[in-house]
């Protein structure tokens, strides 16, 4: 597959991208655990169907030490019993986040939820991650941008 457009030749793809990867900075320092991160860019990653993103951070959150068989279930979260409670709040989030064109939004149960395991810094942090992670799959996805070739500590044209 080939994409659409090469966002890597454009000046103001590639200012926007500049921009979005700087606006993530603040994450790293937020306080919410960084293998919830890479669980909740997956989870979105694997909604809105972004091969680019779910090859970047499988492979960014194997090469941190998370196991095969929790990355191989993040798609049956609810299933499966290798989640902590806080990292299925924060995998509820994401759904219901990403999906909001499925009609029910955030109800005030997921975000109750969520707020049980992460404090207000970190869940703003959450909801930073949620919003980001979409932006970048959806530019992904628009222009078709294929997944398979990244590695890990890749830089980025844009940085």
């Amino acid at each position: 597959m080939e994409p659409r457009l090469n966002i890597f030749a454009s000046t103001t793809a590639v200012g926007f991208v500049k921009r979005l990867v700087a606006a993530h900075a603040p994450l790293a320092t937020s306080g919410l655990p960084a293998a919830t991160q890479e669980l909740v860019k997956i989870r979105a990653s694997q909604i809105n169907g972004c091969s680019g993103c779910l090859d970047m951070h499988t492979k960014e959150a194997a090469a941190a030490g998370e196991t095969p068989q929790r990355l191989m279930l993040v798609a049956a979260w609810r299933e499966a019993k290798v989640f902590t409670e806080a990292e299925r709040a924060a995998l509820e989030l994401t759904e219901a986040g990403t999906r909001l064109a499925d009609g029910a939004g955030v109800s005030d149960e997921v975000w109750a939820n969520a707020a049980k395991h992460y404090d207000e810094e970190q869940l703003a942090a959450l909801v930073c991650l949620i919003a980001g992670i979409n932006t970048f799959n959806r530019l992904n996805a628009i222009v078709r941008q294929p997944g398979g070739d990244y590695e890990v500590g890749m830089k980025s044209p844009l940085e």
